[in-house]
């Protein structure tokens, strides 16, 4: 049991690390102050249409794996075996 427990563990930290990278290569969704005034901008372009493959869309993708993996191992870290 203690060679799975090391295993998970070194899994775990993995995930952090990709996890970490994967969300730092993210561009970022600020708006400035049009947000807080309610201000949109609702224009439709190609990029938006097909976000889903696009390079954005891939890190969107894989980061929401990392972590439902990160929640997964560490509750099963947290169970006593």
């Amino acid at each position: 049991m203690a060679i799975l427990r090391t295993v998970l563990t070194v899994l775990f930290a993995l995930d952090c690390i990709g996890m970490i990278i994967v969300i730092l290569m993210q561009q970022g969704k600020d708006r400035g102050l049009g947000a807080i005034a309610g201000v949109s901008n609702n224009t439709e372009t190609y990029w938006s249409k097909n976000k889903g493959r696009s390079k954005e869309g891939n890190l969107i993708r894989i980061t929401r794996i990392l972590a439902i993996l990160f929640f997964a191992l560490s509750v099963v870290l947290n169970i006593k075996f």
